[in-house]
């Protein structure tokens, strides 16, 4: 009955709600702000070699929350949800998933430049900051910040790190020793001990792993992806023009909608690259650099790592093998045969590997963020290291229970928990979009003069309403 509930609010949301709503969001802040991911792309990938703007052993580069938000997004969604929507959709959903990634960039920056306006310092020298934050200090909402935290809290802590612990363990079912009764549990504790001892360590221990491994296996996986297009290049015509055909089809779009190209596209696409519901920002934040600009247009490029690149990647490996996408063969057991296809014995081997290392950095860049919403719950101070250590093996619990659960279950749960954040996140924006077109006016224009680390409140009249950005002599009152 819990399930079937759960499952009728995920329709309801996906169905026409969240669509409009991220669609509406994607193209407004794409066109209001002149094409922001397009034209400034190269800006944004030389804003990445910046160090930080102050040199303490605390100090988040952009590079660093970067990898931290792109832990998040780059996840067992890459391969199982991408795998899903083409099982469920068609290929055409691929198409949409491109598109939620175009648009969703400028959504991306725009939630992320606002995350650095109104981020705070915390008393070890570390910046905090996210929805809640721009919420209570621009809209004096603090009980809607309250809620978009719990939201996102039962979304990451729960719902997501239960749904990365079932994919993973579905990996392990080409394997003889797996019994669907013992193995997924056993599989869970290996996880949860190893992800609790990295959260333990605290938020640099995570910082320190997701930066080390997060580049490492997107390279691999991209180059593994590379080799398997080449070996079945000769499909490649008919896979785009496979995809755009469905992608346009009146009847796959709108027949049985809940399954169309276009709702599992939207869907997976938004699991996938998270951008407009709230959840990068948490990171962006806590990058400490000379302008609030600089760290929205790093955080456009990891909506395209996840997405055009990761996803397209996952795509590309399955639809050329030739291995005709079902829904009984949907997540895990489409990627592995696909790559058997192509790849023999090591495909599916591949797969297991590579979900291990998404799985475990998503779970580690989820509870990154987890420690950001709870400092904001305990009136903007970090909790105690005893509550900390309590809550970081309750999470561990969690990725150990999720590991046994039912998929679709799981999915559902994460839909409603993400798509109540992005509820309440992108009316938001909208209502404070003109901060974020003034700060990139104020960055475009410094740029010109070959000077962005000046930025002050003032220059986009919101003098004495920020913490990290006044004049001296506001500051000093």
């Amino acid at each position: 009955m819990i399930s079937n509930i759960i499952s009728a609010i995920s329709s309801a949301m996906y169905d026409w709600i969240l669509i409009i709503m991220l669609i509406a969001a994607g193209i407004y802040f794409t066109v209001a702000s002149k094409f922001p991911q397009f034209r400034l792309l190269g800006r944004a990938i030389k804003c990445l070699k910046e160090k930080p703007k102050n040199h303490n052993e605390n100090s988040v580069s952009g590079f660093q929350a970067l990898m931290v938000s792109t832990a998040s997004r780059v996840g067992t969604g890459n391969i199982i949800g991408v795998s899903v929507a083409i099982c469920v959709g068609g290929y055409g959903s691929v198409f949409w998933m491109w598109v939620i990634a175009l648009i969703g960039g400028a959504t991306a920056f725009a939630e992320s430049t606002l995350a650095q306006i109104y981020k705070v310092k915390g008393k070890d020298g570390k910046f905090i900051g996210g929805p809640a934050y721009y919420i209570e200090k621009a809209l004096n909402f603090k009980v809607l910040a309250i809620v978009f935290c719990i939201a996102m809290l039962l979304t990451y802590a729960f719902g997501f790190n239960m749904l990365a612990s079932y994919n993973l363990q579905t990996t392990f079912a080409i394997f003889p020793f797996y019994d669907p009764s013992i193995t997924p549990w056993i599989i869970g504790i290996i996880l949860a001990v190893v992800t609790g001892w990295c959260l333990l360590g605290g938020e640099s221990r995570i910082v320190k792993v997701t930066s080390g491994i997060v580049p490492i296996m997107g390279i691999a996986y991209v180059i593994i992806s590379v080799i398997v297009i080449v070996i079945n290049a000769g499909n490649m015509p008919m896979v785009f023009q496979t995809i755009f055909q469905q992608a346009f089809n009146f009847k796959a779009i709108f027949a049985g909608f809940g399954a169309s190209v276009l709702m599992q596209g939207i869907r997976r696409g938004l699991y996938s690259n998270e951008a407009g519901i709230g959840s990068a920002p948490n990171a962006a934040a806590s990058a400490d650099t000379s302008h609030p600009a600089k760290q929205g247009l790093i955080q456009m490029i990891s909506v395209f790592i996840d997405t055009l690149i990761l996803c397209t990647a996952t795509a590309m490996m399955c639809m050329s093998s030739g291995i005709v996408p079902v829904p009984e063969i949907k997540g895990a057991p489409y990627v592995q045969m696909a790559l058997g296809e192509s790849l023999g014995a090591f495909g599916p081997y591949f797969i297991v590997i590579s979900m291990s290392l998404f799985a475990f950095t998503t779970l580690l860049g989820n509870c990154f963020y987890c420690d950001n919403l709870l400092t904001y719950l305990n009136g903007k101070k970090e909790p105690s290291r005893k509550f900390m250590i309590f809550f970081r093996l309750i999470c561990a619990g969690v990725i150990f229970l999720g590991s046994g659960l039912e998929a679709g279950l799981l999915w559902d749960i994460s839909d409603v928990c993400m798509g109540l954040m992005a509820i309440i996140n992108i009316p938001v924006l909208f209502i404070l979009s003109r901060q974020v077109f003034r700060t990139l006016k104020d960055f475009e224009r410094k740029e010109r003069l070959g000077d962005t680390s000046d930025f002050k409140s003032k220059d986009i009249g919101l003098r004495g309403r920020t913490e990290c950005w006044e004049t001296a002599d506001v500051q000093s009152s």
